[in-house]
């Protein structure tokens, strides 16, 4: 099972979205919340382009990622990871699946991260921006984790909150589980297999998720 983390694992979006719009603001980009909202489970690489006239490679983007970073770590501690999150991976991991932490997110920003979720140990591999060249929704971070499991795309399903880890996921051939925790609607999650209200729900049905995937 392969499980993005903002949004999903921890009730990070809001804080990102907070922390990029005074980022933003800061760079002299004047940026709604709403539409910084709507981009976020996308990477910087993405996100980026999309609201501002800067490539990735503009050492003026590279600034406003650093300093979103530092706005973010600031609210990082108060974050809380959804209820049973943990208990979802510790069940996933009696049942013998492989679990792979699958986000936009750098590798430093994913390990603080999966600490703040307390699953960090609960990981059996991690795929992170900083390992494959395009993030959600383009396939690359499926992909990379399908390989570090050793995992054909019809022997694992990606869970995710927004319409980009489905993107990434069906682009991939891989079979894409949403939860509404992430503030997504229905209708814009409507290529997963299954939507959940969170992970707690997800925990709940889980014998039927796996006997329906193995």
């Amino acid at each position: 099972m392969l499980l993005d983390v903002d949004g999903t694992l921890l009730d990070s979006n809001d804080a990102h979205a907070r922390a990029w719009k005074e980022a933003l603001t800061d760079h002299g980009f004047h940026i709604g919340f709403d539409s910084i909202r709507r981009l976020i489970g996308m990477g910087s690489d993405k996100l980026i382009p999309s609201l501002t006239h800067l490539s990735p490679g503009d050492p003026r983007a590279k600034r406003l990622k650093e300093r979103r970073r530092e706005l973010f770590r600031i609210r990082l501690p108060a974050l809380r990871p959804f209820p049973r999150a943990r208990e979802l991976l510790q069940a996933l991991g009696r049942r013998g699946l492989v679990r792979v932490a699958a986000t936009s997110a750098t590798a430093e920003d994913m390990r603080a991260l999966l600490k703040q979720a307390d699953v960090a140990d609960l990981m059996d591999a991690t795929v992170s921006r900083d390992d494959v060249d395009h993030s959600k929704p383009d396939p690359d971070i499926v992909t990379t984790a399908l390989d570090k499991a050793g995992l054909r795309a019809d022997q694992a399903v990606l869970v995710g909150d927004t319409a980009y880890d489905v993107d990434a996921a069906r682009r991939a051939g891989v079979s894409a589980i949403a939860v509404r925790s992430g503030g997504w609607r229905d209708g814009d999650l409507c290529g997963a297999e299954a939507i959940f209200d969170d992970v707690a729900d997800l925990y709940v049905h889980l014998s039927d998720v796996v006997a329906r995937w193995r």
